[in-house]
């Protein structure tokens, strides 16, 4: 049986989770860092954390974004495929509800229409839409809005094979290390592993959206997981790059099959402020 889902409905709700993300950080990564501050060695470190924890809890309750950078719009939707958008383009509303979440959020418009003009849009749209069919009557969103420190930190490397574990330890902590203090640390590290050019980047950013604190179900990318968080953290970068034993809150990675010759791997770079927000929407909303 079909279920008819409004596009105003999807428009309200994108514009609500924009404006969620933007001011609440995540329970896992506000978990993460007073866990940090535990076990963070560098007094400096300890300071720096300190004050993270101070300014997400003052931008929660004042209702204030997080960070004057309120990212780039990223949308993750999962239409079940017994879905029928009404009342208008789904598409469209995505964009219109990213419109209305930061002006009515007053978060910064931060997208240029073209990347050499640089003329801004003036409402941080258009989003970046990424839509999977799935089975079901449901409709997922995920609302990622994307800072540019930390986005201009990634990279993608495409290693021969024979490069194998060893070459992905070495791109990580090269790509870590050049970055130091400009994603704003400590970080969150989404990694992609296999796939192909395009596909690896886009698992790079869906590990950042996996909660802290858990792994990979394959055991051999959860060691993998554990070791590079282990080896990131050893770098000595710490919190805003100040020296420290915390440089990483979590370092995840989702793979995929890929070609005989190819071993693409991505790192997407989150900052302390990883933030997404998400709903979905069927008979009733369910938030989280």
């Amino acid at each position: 049986m079909t279920r008819e889902i409004s596009s105003t409905r999807i428009r309200d709700t994108v514009a609500r989770l924009c404006i969620t993300a933007n001011l609440d950080l995540p329970a896992d990564i506000r978990a993460a860092l007073d866990c940090s501050l535990r076990t963070e060695a560098s007094s400096a470190g300890q300071a720096v954390l300190e004050e993270l924890i101070q300014n997400a809890d003052i931008a929660s309750r004042s209702r204030m974004p997080i960070c004057q950078d309120t990212g780039m719009a990223i949308v993750f939707a999962e239409v079940g495929q017994d879905v029928h958008i009404v009342d208008g383009d789904f598409e469209q509303a995505i964009h219109e509800g990213v419109a209305q979440g930061y002006r009515e959020g007053y978060l910064r418009a931060s997208v240029v229409a073209d990347p050499l003009i640089r003329r801004n849009t003036g409402d941080n749209t258009p989003a970046v839409i990424h839509t999977r069919i799935v089975p079901g009557d449901r409709v997922h969103l995920t609302v990622i809005p994307k800072g540019a420190g930390s986005e201009n930190m990634s990279a993608l490397r495409l290693l021969s094979p024979s490069e194998g574990r060893d070459g992905i330890i070495d791109f990580v902590l090269e790509t870590v290390s050049r970055a130091g203090p400009n994603p704003c640390p400590p970080v969150i590290i989404g990694i992609g592993l296999g796939g192909t050019f395009d596909q690896v980047t886009l698992l790079a950013k869906q590990a950042l959206l996996r909660p802290v604190g858990t792994r990979n179900p394959a055991p051999h990318i959860a060691e993998l997981e554990a070791e590079l968080l282990d080896r990131v953290n050893r770098l000595g970068i710490g919190p805003s790059g100040l020296g420290g034993t915390v440089t990483a809150l979590a370092l995840n990675i989702e793979q995929a099959p890929t070609h005989i010759a190819s071993l693409p791997v991505a790192l997407n770079m989150g900052c302390h402020v990883t933030r997404h927000a998400e709903a979905i929407l069927g008979d009733e909303e369910e938030c989280r």
